[in-house]
C-alpha cells in the first residue's frame, strides 16, 4: 500500500468510525497553511467529488497582524484553486499581556482569536461544521499534557458539538500519523509556513511530545493504548 493510499484510507475511516460527515455538510476548513491543514483540505476537496454524502467545503486562512506565523497568500489561492475550493482571508489581532500581569499567555490569545474568526465566518457562511488539521499525535501529546500538567484525562475530541452555536468541529486526520503527513508533504512538496513568531518557544506540549516519543520507544503499541483508552473513557466524540 502506498502513501498516499494509506492516508486515505484512514481518513475515511475516521469519518466513518467517529461520524463526522453527513450528507448535506457544508464545512469551512481552517487554513493555516502548515502542512496538516494542506493535506486536509486536500482530502475534503476529494471527498467533496463523491456524490454521497454530498458535502460542500470552503477554506479560511486567518491571519495575525502583529504576529509573522503565515503562508504566502498567492501559494494558498493557487492551492485552493487547484482543489476547486473558495478560499477567505481574516485578519485579526491581539493584545499580548506585558510582563507582570496575570493573564492569558500570548499563545493562547492568538489561538482564541483565530478560532474567534473561524467561529464567526463560518456561521456567517452558514456551515455547520469546522474541520481542523490535528491529527492523532497531536491528540495524543494533549491528553498526556493534560494527565501530566492539568491532573485530568482529556484530549482535543475528533467530534465535538458546540453548545452555544450551530456548529460541530471535526477532525478527520484523527487516526493519521505525523510521520506520514511529513512524508507526504515533502512528496507533493507543499511550501512551508513563515515562523517568526516572538512567542513559539519550549513549553509543555513539547514535553509530552518527546515523553510519548520515548514511550514509544519502549513499547510501539503505546499509541494504540492510548487512543483506546481514550475511546473507552467516552473523550473523543463529545
Amino acid at each position: 500500500m502506498t502513501l498516499e493510499e494509506r492516508i486515505w484510507r484512514r481518513f475515511q475511516q475516521a469519518l466513518v468510525t467517529y461520524h463526522l460527515m453527513d450528507d448535506g455538510d457544508h464545512i469551512l476548513v481552517g487554513l493555516s497553511g502548515g502542512k496538516d491543514s494542506l493535506l486536509l483540505l486536500e482530502l475534503l476537496a476529494r471527498r467533496q467529488r463523491i456524490h454521497r454524502p454530498q458535502i460542500r467545503v470552503e477554506a479560511l486562512h486567518v491571519r495575525m497582524e502583529n504576529i509573522s506565523y503565515e503562508t504566502s497568500t498567492d501559494y494558498l489561492e493557487r492551492f485552493c484553486r487547484q482543489l476547486g475550493v473558495p478560499l477567505h482571508i481574516a485578519t485579526t489581532r491581539f493584545d499580548p499581556p506585558t510582563e507582570g500581569q496575570h493573564e492569558k499567555p500570548a499563545c493562547f490569545l492568538c489561538s482564541w482569536m483565530r478560532r474567534k474568526q473561524l467561529f464567526n465566518i463560518a456561521q456567517e457562511l452558514g456551515c455547520n461544521k469546522i474541520a481542523l488539521g490535528h491529527h492523532q499525535d497531536d491528540i495524543i501529546h494533549t491528553a498526556l499534557m493534560n494527565l501530566c500538567f492539568q491532573s485530568h484525562f482529556s484530549a482535543m475530541p475528533v467530534s465535538l458539538t458546540m453548545r452555544k452555536m450551530p456548529l460541530t468541529i471535526i477532525r478527520p486526520l484523527c487516526l493519521q500519523r505525523e510521520a506520514d503527513i511529513q512524508a507526504y508533504a515533502e512528496q507533493q512538496q507543499y511550501e512551508k509556513q513563515l515562523k517568526t513568531c516572538p512567542y513559539e518557544r519550549a513549553s509543555n506540549r513539547t514535553t509530552a511530545r518527546l515523553l510519548f516519543e520515548k514511550m514509544e520507544q519502549q513499547n510501539p503499541e503505546v499509541r494504540h493504548s492510548i487512543w483506546s483508552a481514550l475511546e473507552r473513557d467516552g473523550r473523543l466524540v463529545q
